[in-house]
């Protein structure tokens, strides 16, 4: 029976040290593959702590693919191959003492879309034609800090004029980066240099600073299905491009080897619009994937890793590399607004210092005005405040959407999938139309939607009959109207 004592689990919550422990026996090899393990109830009354505390451990421990269910039979302990060539992820602790930002030698001390518009673009008129956008992110206005923001500007404009019209450093201002820094490893858990980190106007604009990195003579790899716009970036600057094939633990392995590809870009945390969580055996393969060649690296794009609804943030693909593979990319857009145009990633040491010998002329694309504010909105707690506030108004939202579903006469064609991760989720639906039908005749209801379909490039393996439910952008007070005119535009009595 596994024994742990709790008289040393400092600020974690009793499932936080659960789930850790658990863990850390699982890469340790103290709990071997397939090992079976105790039931919820005999381990709850074994260490005397609540069936609910190991729920929510084996839950998130399943989420992260450490371990896997079996119907009426329990939990069993997953086999993660690591090579030997990676180490564990280190939980991060929030009292650990912060070290001189400034040094980037070994393990650094610690001191935020990709989906800019989810899904299928359109111009802003044809939005509005819309009752509801089941598809394109639009922050409701409510929910922004115009106080607090404007506040701090103010204070910004009042504090130092000088600084303000310096010209800043090709990769930022060095403040909002060590924010960015200290931002990374208190909530993610991620030990890099501020001396890592580009700042620029927007996920775009990185991906191209990254093909110029990299070089244009590279295959980039992205996710089939996938978020278009990513391909018609590389597209836009005339490299080449792979489509890799998914299973139901991310990128399918195999299809990456046969690819070419030198470059992988993907979404490991919630891969949209599949809504995936790339299991950690997954992960060490990717990374020995990477490791193969001194030319592949492997870009991990996060665009609403702070809004996982259920349990813990599931931990980067970044924090687990120690081969410096990974260029990690994410941005404010998501978690502010997307007309907040400010984005960063944090390169590894190699990558940095050739940014800094072929790149560093560029000026930076972000103004100076907002990246002091910003530093003010991270650095005195705003930020995390609003990312509370905005992970509970979510889930608020979500749980409407979602009781609105239930509650509705066509409940029983439909099946809901992957609600938990993220900022969206799938409708998997029983009818006879085709998705193109599907998503005319809901337009017709004035409801803007998606299919699963839509997002992939080879479009024999497509799923069809399956909606992708966007809800960031949905006001609660059309929520149940917008779930009506849905099913109704679907279903017939």
């Amino acid at each position: 029976m596994l024994t742990y004592s709790f008289e040393n689990k400092g600020n974690d919550t009793l499932y936080e040290y659960l789930y850790k422990q658990i863990k850390k026996d699982i890469i340790s090899r103290k709990l071997i593959p397939n090992e079976k393990l105790p039931s919820k109830r005999m381990l709850a009354k074994h260490l005397n702590i609540s069936t609910i505390t190991v729920e929510t451990a084996y839950s998130q421990l399943i989420a992260e693919g450490y371990i896997y269910s079996v119907p009426k039979s329990g939990f069993y302990v997953c086999e993660i191959e690591t090579g030997g060539t990676f180490e564990e992820y280190i939980p991060f602790d929030r009292n650990r003492p912060v070290s001189d930002s400034r040094d980037i030698s070994g393990k650094f001390g610690g001191i935020l879309t990709k989906r800019m518009e989810q899904g299928v673009d359109k111009e802003d008129e044809q939005k509005d034609r819309y009752y509801a956008d089941f598809v394109n992110n639009r922050a409701v206005s409510e929910n922004f800090p115009f106080a607090t923001w404007t506040k701090l500007m103010r204070d910004v404009m009042a504090d130092d004029t000088a600084r303000l019209l310096n010209r800043p450093p090709s990769a930022g201002i060095y403040e909002l980066r060590c924010a960015i820094a200290d931002y990374l490893y208190q909530f993610r858990g991620m030990s890099v240099a501020p001396e890592q980190i580009v700042v620029g106007a927007g996920t775009e604009y990185l991906y191209g600073l990254i093909i110029q990195l990299l070089g244009h003579d590279m295959c980039y790899g992205v996710e089939d299905p996938g978020y278009q716009k990513i391909f018609r970036i590389y597209q836009a600057h005339h490299v080449r491009c792979s489509h890799i094939a998914m299973d139901e633990n991310g990128i399918n392995m195999d299809a990456l080897y046969e690819s070419g590809a030198d470059v992988l870009h993907i979404s490991p945390s919630h891969h949209f619009p599949t809504g995936l969580v790339t299991p950690i055996s997954r992960r060490y393969e990717l990374l020995s994937w990477a490791s193969k060649s001194p030319e592949r690296f492997i870009i991990e794009d996060e665009y609403d890793s702070e809004f996982r609804l259920t349990g813990r943030p599931i931990p980067s693909l970044q924090s687990i590399d120690v081969s410096d593979k990974v260029i990690y990319i994410n941005t404010f857009s998501k978690s502010l607004a997307s007309t907040i145009r400010i984005s960063y990633m944090v390169l590894p040491k190699t990558l940095m210092e050739r940014y800094r010998r072929e790149l560093s002329f560029y000026a930076c694309t972000v103004s100076n005005f907002d990246q002091y504010t910003l530093t003010a909105f991270i650095n005195d707690g705003y930020l995390e405040k609003h990312i509370n506030r905005m992970r509970n108004y979510y889930r608020a939202l979500r749980d409407m959407i979602l009781n609105d579903i239930k509650k509705h006469k066509w409940y029983d064609r439909i099946t809901i999938k992957e609600e938990n991760a993220g900022l969206h989720f799938l409708l998997k639906l029983s009818t006879d139309y085709d998705d193109n039908e599907i998503v005319r005749r809901a337009a017709e209801n004035g409801i803007h939607i998606s299919c699963l379909s839509q997002y992939y490039y080879d479009v024999k393996s497509a799923v069809l009959h399956t909606l992708v439910i966007n809800y960031s952008g949905i006001g609660m007070e059309y929520a149940e109207e917008a779930i009506d005119r849905l099913f109704r535009s679907l279903f017939t009595d």
